[in-house]
């Protein structure tokens, strides 16, 4: 979504792949409820406290950066979503994960359990809401699933579906994740690997983190 200019009340909006997928699920059409905002297009090392003509236009070359308009691809529009944080934070938090990046064999399982730097005065902390993680592939994966937290966002974020066909995204809440990569040898074709990614968010802190997945076709 992008507001296409700041003297009429004009918001561009239009579905990421996840949302045509939910439209689809609810036999085209579902409600709202939440939204969030975002500052990818921002440069703020271009605000100047030394502009020559005063306080005003210190953020002049801010204020006149071209806007992002809107596209469906979830992974890449974003990315940098504006959390709201106690006072006198002064550093934001951070994911950690326990890896950069996850590669597997077909057949093997990984358990992931985030945990949160920087957050509410905790040099390491476990966020209370969980976090979520969207897969960009789930045909990647036989199992996909967040267990530890009983909300019912994470309920309803966590109900298996069945996936057919074209690739599809999805996206479950816990504070540990269950990874299991596929056996299914037709998904490869002629590859030996395969590849997706993995966003992680802390929903208390707002911070992420997207991490690539491989999963190696097993030669017999």
């Amino acid at each position: 979504m992008g507001y296409l200019n700041n003297q009429v009340v004009t918001v561009d909006a239009i579905l990421t792949k996840k949302g045509r997928e939910l439209l689809a699920a609810n036999n085209g059409s579902f409600q709202i409820t939440q939204f969030a905002l975002a500052d990818d297009e921002i440069d703020y090392t271009l605000y100047n406290p030394t502009h020559p003509s005063g306080s005003t236009f210190y953020g002049e070359a801010i204020e006149n950066l071209p806007l992002l308009e809107a596209f469906p691809i979830e992974t890449q529009i974003m990315k940098y979503k504006l959390a709201t944080l106690p006072r006198g934070t002064a550093k934001l938090p951070v994911l950690d994960l326990g890896y950069s990046a996850i590669t597997l064999k077909q057949g093997a399982s990984l358990a992931i359990t985030p945990q949160t730097l920087n957050f509410l005065g905790n040099a390491t902390a476990f966020e209370t809401s969980g976090y979520s993680a969207t897969i960009s592939d789930v045909r990647l994966m036989s199992t996909f699933d967040g267990t530890g937290i009983n909300t019912d966002a994470a309920a309803a974020a966590n109900t298996v579906t069945t996936t057919l066909g074209t690739n599809v995204s999805r996206t479950v809440i816990g504070s540990q994740f269950n990874l299991r990569a596929t056996t299914v040898n037709t998904l490869f074709g002629t590859n030996t690997s395969l590849s997706a990614t993995i966003t992680f968010v802390g929903l208390d802190s707002g911070a992420r983190l997207t991490i690539p997945v491989t999963i190696n076709k097993t030669i017999t």
